[in-house]
């Protein structure tokens, strides 16, 4: 069991002080690959440490390296004892897991190292002008800035609504009798653009003129009075505005064609699925041996 693991985080904090008096990392510890213990002619190296910190729970990597690194390298060192002790006595459950975690890392590994290679000024620039010519090709759609003032009843609408005929401010009585999030702003809704609204909440601004007030409007959420604000023709967004989405979308397609590739490049061979269930997915037993 991990040292970390058996301790709660109060008692685990007191136990490595008294680790500050062993032997501590030195500053200029050269590389990943330098030898900090040999078990059984295994060897522990500062990589291990530093990926052994990485997988610490979240209360112990906030720790100094020189609290933490005595009872990590000891954690190594007993866990690599009985690693040896118990390499050829492991059962089933435990061998296939660590196929999966190794084919699993290396995998990811392969995608991530493919998916940071694609990502390049040059091709991000290439995706950014797809996407305006998508976008250009769609042509212009509308676009909307509107408040609201939302409360429970019709009764209550058409009263604020009364005091906006009578001359009172939208924003004013938006933050003083509105029950959502917006009435802290003054009932600003932002820019929003077709779709994005429920239904009826759109159909009444698209109809408005800029300043006009609709309502008591009712929707889902309780009686709206709106004021349209203003209106525009949407745009493309510059790059920087999209670069995240862009580069998810370079690294999904080079993690696709990745694995293409290295399928043609490997012979696949399935075997016959007659007589087998998929309920046997639902059978941990099978691994007990």
């Amino acid at each position: 069991m991990s040292f970390f693991a058996r301790m709660s985080p109060v008692a685990a904090v007191s136990a490595l002080g008294v680790a500050l008096g062993g032997a501590a990392l030195a500053d200029d510890a050269p590389d990943a690959g330098t030898v900090l213990a040999t078990v059984g002619g295994v060897e522990i190296t500062v990589g291990h440490l530093i990926l052994s910190q990485q997988a610490l729970p979240e209360q112990f990597q906030a720790l100094p390296p020189e609290t933490l690194f005595d009872p990590l390298l000891e954690q190594l060192i007993e866990q690599t004892a009985l690693m040896l002790a118990g390499a050829d006595s492991i059962g089933m459950r435990e061998r296939i897991s660590i196929e999966n975690n190794r084919r699993s890392t290396i995998a990811n590994a392969v995608l991530n190292r493919a998916a940071e290679e694609a990502i390049t000024e040059d091709s991000l620039a290439v995706a950014y002008e797809a996407f305006v010519a998508e976008f250009e090709a769609e042509g212009p759609m509308p676009e909307y800035n509107a408040s609201h003032i939302i409360v429970a009843t019709e009764e209550e609408a058409q009263a604020l609504r009364d005091e906006l005929d009578d001359g009172a401010d939208f924003a004013e009585l938006a933050r003083a009798h509105s029950t959502d999030g917006a009435a802290a702003g003054g009932g600003s809704l932002g820019w929003f653009g077709p779709g994005v609204m429920i239904p009826e909440f759109e159909d009444a601004v698209a109809g408005m003129e800029v300043g006009e007030i609709a309502g008591p409007l009712q929707t889902q959420f309780g009686w709206h009075l709106v004021i349209l604000n203003d209106t525009r023709e949407s745009r493309a967004p510059e790059l920087e505005e999209i670069r995240m989405e862009l580069e998810q979308s370079i690294r999904r397609q080079a993690g696709e064609a990745e694995i293409a590739r290295v399928l043609e490049g490997v012979e696949v061979t399935r075997t016959s699925l007659e007589g087998l269930s998929p309920s046997m997915l639902m059978r941990p037993e099978l691994l007990d041996d």
